[in-house]
């Protein structure tokens, strides 16, 4: 069964940095492009960055624009995003989902991990 586990998340101050990683063990991750995708709380989902099958091309919302990175290595099977300059709004369960963003709607795959909690609060 694939599994997909989020970590890395915390509390920060505003302007601080996070790193999240999502690992994939037993996963055919290279096949996929995969994104970061959060849910703030009573909020529904919101795509947050793509990355493709290669690592070559990514998306970022326009909201992080400039302040998230999103990366891969595949031999380690790993997803990875850089969260810098964050904001009391970037407060959100994230995900990494190998779903589908049309550029106006996310398309989740059924697969999700646990997620990991970011807050940013002074």
């Amino acid at each position: 069964q694939v599994q997909l586990v989020e970590s890395g998340g915390g509390l920060v101050q505003p302007g601080g940095l996070l790193r999240l990683s999502c690992a994939a063990p037993g996963f055919t991750f290279s096949s996929y492009w995969l994104n970061w995708v959060r849910q703030a709380p009573g909020k529904g989902l919101e795509w947050v960055s793509t990355v493709s099958s290669g690592g070559g091309t990514t998306y970022d919302a326009a909201s992080v624009k400039g302040r998230f990175s999103i990366s891969r290595d595949n031999a380690k099977n790993t997803l990875y995003l850089q969260m810098n300059s964050l904001k009391p709004e970037d407060t959100a369960v994230y995900h990494c989902n190998a779903g589908y963003y049309s550029g106006t709607v996310y398309y989740p795959s059924p697969t999700w991990g646990q997620g990991t909690q970011v807050t940013v609060s002074s």
